[in-house]
């Protein structure tokens, strides 16, 4: 187990780092909803509605961009965001989504203590994660005793043809725009000591229900 000094130590290294971080997401923030909203309209928006409905309290969403997500939160919950582009945060102040907290930060280096969260939302993000189990680790650590994490993600696709297409072109769209088709996130949730309660399999898309076990 690694020295928990030190741990804190690479954290604040690794949040000093993000800050000077630039991200595809970038040069994009402006064009994203619109580039976006073709895949919300063939069915992520109905399924980050379902996912988000189970939400409670104290709620974290990482990565949370422009805001896509925000209108689809309960009543009552109290939600803070954080997102590794700053031009990403620009135009969700700019379109008026105000969460009670928002930051920039990376999901691997979150700012806030051990079990502050009785939830953790992530849409779409750990296909762009680095290192993905890192940031699930993050996650697992800040949610509360008994809370729940909440993923909508894409995944690699079953097929062996079109998982090997997948893996062909993911670092072309890592380069061009960020983010990774061939993500293996349910395996990389067990890997961070989550346990998943849930899971609802469309195609390439998980809605998962999480808890730190």
């Amino acid at each position: 187990m690694a020295h928990p000094i030190r741990r804190e130590e690479e954290k604040s290294e690794m949040a000093e780092v993000a800050v000077r971080t630039r991200t595809p997401y970038d040069r994009i923030a402006r064009l994203y909803e619109l580039l976006s909203s073709p895949m919300e309209a063939m069915g992520v928006r109905e399924k980050r509605r379902r996912l988000l409905a189970r939400a409670r309290g104290r709620t974290l969403e990482v990565g949370i961009g422009t805001g896509k997500s925000i209108p689809h939160y309960p009543r009552g919950v109290r939600l803070f965001g954080i997102d590794l582009s700053a031009p990403m945060l620009r135009e969700l102040t700019r379109r008026g989504r105000g969460p009670a907290f928002l930051a920039r930060a990376d999901v691997r280096a979150l700012p806030f203590p051990d079990s502050s969260f009785d939830t953790v939302v992530s849409c779409c993000v750990f296909c762009s994660v680095r290192d993905p189990v890192a940031g699930l680790e993050e996650i697992r650590r800040v949610l509360k005793p008994g809370g729940f994490a909440l993923f909508l993600e894409h995944v690699r696709p079953r097929g062996r043809i079109a998982g090997l297409l997948a893996d062909l072109l993911s670092p072309l769209t890592r380069t061009l725009l960020g983010f990774e088709l061939n993500r293996r996130t349910e395996e990389n949730l067990t890997r961070a000591g989550l346990l998943l309660l849930e899971v609802r399999r469309e195609g390439i898309w998980r809605e998962i229900v999480a808890t730190g076990g």
